[in-house]
């Protein structure tokens, strides 16, 4: 399987997870010239931008310790693109998802 096929069978588990637990998918792998977005997703009244990063193991630590701050400068951009183009209006955040082999880790309100 390739990094590109793994990838997004990590994206496939992550949305399936955000969709058990009461999250709403309102897309996958938005983009534009400029930026993507993994996954953006909504519960309550508030959109989550979603990124996945998959490791097949956690030998060189989780995906979420690759959650830089220049890798959040690029989320936050990312997210405010989608919010611009929308016309969204209400609370939004970013959070990451990492799927290091079987294992799934979630954590939000790393930005709001």
């Amino acid at each position: 399987m390739s990094s590109t096929d793994s990838g997004r069978a990590a994206e496939a588990r992550a949305a399936d997870h955000l969709r058990q637990h009461g999250f709403k998918i309102v897309a996958q792998n938005w983009r534009t010239r400029l930026c993507e977005i993994d996954i953006i997703a909504q519960k309550a009244k508030v959109i989550y931008f979603v990124e996945v990063k998959y490791r097949s193991t956690g030998a060189q630590g989780s995906g979420l310790d690759y959650i830089t701050p220049r890798k959040l400068k690029q989320m936050r951009f990312a997210a405010e693109s989608w919010v611009h183009a929308h016309g969204w209006s209400g609370p939004y955040q970013l959070a990451a998802i990492a799927v290091d082999g079987d294992e799934l880790s979630f954590l939000d309100s790393i930005y709001s």
